[in-house]
């Protein structure tokens, strides 16, 4: 029989296994989880948390947790004081004065300063680093014409006076610009762990931030898990200690974490389940402003004549798609820029003061396929949609599919891959056509319309007007004309049918009512600095 001595050594070393495993898993590494924990099921592996390389929501929604700006936006979508405890502006709306709070610090507890933002500012805008988010911060003066290489580094208009106290000046009066300053490429970044490492933001172990949370570890394509940010400045309003973070692009796996009890929240449940899971209460629509479109590669066979572009649009049967297989609130869409965001009035939404600019038509597509030389003899070419995985990415390009062969007769083969090829081959233009979708990193309609000025845009679209247009929104100050302005540019991009739009977006969500204090994000992003279970 055995003693009590050696019972108790055996339980002991029971239960110190068991905080090990705990703390540590099995293959994972480190992660701690209780019944207290935040389980929420990200729909994509991150290709970097890096705020100036970043490029879609769930990375966004990632670093919302990790990483606080000079504001914060509330559950109204209202910037408030974060970083910054206060700021001034001068009376022609071009010079920002921001007073950081005393004592702030980085998550390894190092002093973080005005000048660490000055830093990333500049650091993102730098042409060499190829930020995805440079376009963010052409607000600033000189910031696209040193991104363009017109500019030396020390004209940009950032400026860290002393370390409390930063100093910022605009090409023109900008009236998002506190709203902008929220979104991730506004982020700071920590100068010494940036330059000790290129790859410094793709694993737990190298990444420092500010916010909320840490990342305690990351197991690529499996899970991440944070843990409170005892440096945080604003740590007292954050009650929630650990949150784990199971990754997966199936639907179906999300859900089945969900409703099996391994997780508490998930996004984009199969439409399959919608119904039954709002009969539930399970169900619940948070805000997105965003779209969902097929991008036409300009450079690829047929889609060279904007005809053919055109036509491949006017056939397709909007209202369908999102009644059979999107659902979750979505509103088919005959434009490019969602409902949302008013006009300069403060009164009337910009998309309803616009017009639908895409109709269907299937006997005119018809005709215009034909105009274009295609016919029985003089067939189209083999056309590859290239998508994302995912089981409505899926359904929606197999609906495609099926009209443009029925329309057309034409030979449509279907491509899936994994997001991060699919992003690069997106980009690099090595595809015809294209699913993609845009949400806003600010609350104004020129960060849609900025998708097809960029040098390097997916769809390989190349126009000195419409960059012209693009140039002369972002230095109008009359609102009146800038409103006007943007109307014509959207009207351009469906002249030159560069997209063929689906629907304008929400966040449908499944949760299982078990965490409190959390919010969406009019960017589609939930915050839980407050949360709790």
């Amino acid at each position: 029989m055995m003693d009590k001595r050696t019972l108790l050594k055996l339980v002991v070393l029971a239960f110190g296994v068991s905080i090990l495993l705990l703390v540590f898993g099995y293959t994972s590494g480190p992660k701690i989880v209780d019944e207290h924990t935040i389980r929420y099921v990200l729909e994509q592996e991150p290709s970097t948390l890096d705020p100036a390389k970043s490029s879609t929501s769930p990375e966004a929604t990632v670093q919302l947790q990790l990483f606080d700006g000079l504001v914060r936006l509330d559950d109204k979508g209202e910037p408030e004081a974060a970083l910054a405890k206060s700021w001034n502006v001068s009376e022609d709306g071009t010079r920002y004065t921001f007073h950081l709070r005393p004592n702030l610090k980085w998550s390894n507890g190092e002093p973080l300063t005005a000048y660490d933002f000055e830093y990333a500012w500049k650091r993102t805008l730098d042409p060499s680093t190829g930020a995805d988010s440079a376009y963010m911060l052409y607000v600033l003066k000189n910031g696209e014409a040193f991104n363009n290489e017109k500019a030396d580094r020390d004209d940009v208009g950032v400026e860290a006076i002393d370390d409390d106290t930063l100093v910022v000046t605009l090409e023109q009066p900008t009236a998002y610009f506190l709203k902008l300053l929220a979104s991730h490429g506004y982020y700071p970044v920590n100068k010494k762990v940036v330059e000790a490492n290129e790859n410094w933001a793709n694993n737990a172990e190298t990444l420092v931030s500010n916010g909320p949370f840490k990342l305690l570890s990351w197991q690529h394509n499996g899970e991440m898990n944070f843990v409170k940010n005892e440096h945080y400045w604003d740590a007292d309003e954050v009650v929630t200690k650990t949150m784990n973070w199971p990754i997966s692009e199936s639907q179906s796996t999300r859900l089945t974490l969900v409703e099996g009890g391994e997780a508490d929240m998930m996004v984009e449940p199969p439409v399959a389940d919608q119904q039954r899971l709002e009969e539930a209460g399970l169900l619940h629509i948070g805000p997105m402003l965003g779209n969902y479109y097929y991008l036409f590669n300009v450079e690829a066979e047929p889609f060279t004549n904007p005809d053919v572009r055109k036509a491949f649009s006017m056939v397709i049967n909007r209202k369908e798609i999102v009644k059979n297989i999107v659902k979750g609130g979505k509103e088919e869409a005959y434009a490019f820029v969602p409902y949302g965001m008013l006009e300069s009035n403060g009164t009337e939404d910009f998309r309803e003061a616009g017009s639908y600019l895409v109709y269907e038509d299937v006997e005119q597509a018809k005709e215009l396929i034909k105009e274009a030389g295609y016919d029985a003899k003089h067939p189209l070419p083999p056309i590859t949609i290239l998508y994302n995985t995912s089981e409505m990415h899926k359904a929606i390009a197999e609906a495609i599919q099926a009209t443009w062969h029925k329309a057309f007769g034409a030979d449509v083969r279907l491509q899936n891959q994994e997001t991060k090829v699919f992003l690069a081959n997106r980009e690099a233009g090595k595809y015809q056509v294209a699913r993609a979708s845009w949400v806003a990193d600010y609350g104004d309609p020129q960060n849609f319309l900025e998708v097809f000025s960029a040098e390097d845009n997916d769809s390989q679209y190349h126009n000195e007007d419409y960059n012209e247009l693009i140039a002369q929104i972002r230095s109008t100050p009359d609102g009146a004309r800038r409103d006007a302005l943007m109307h014509k540019a959207e009207q351009m991009i469906f002249d030159e049918s560069l997209v063929l739009p689906l629907y304008f977006t929400t966040q449908p969500y499944v949760s299982n009512g078990t965490i409190q204090n959390y919010f969406w994000t009019v960017l589609g992003q939930v915050d839980f600095k407050k949360a709790y279970k």
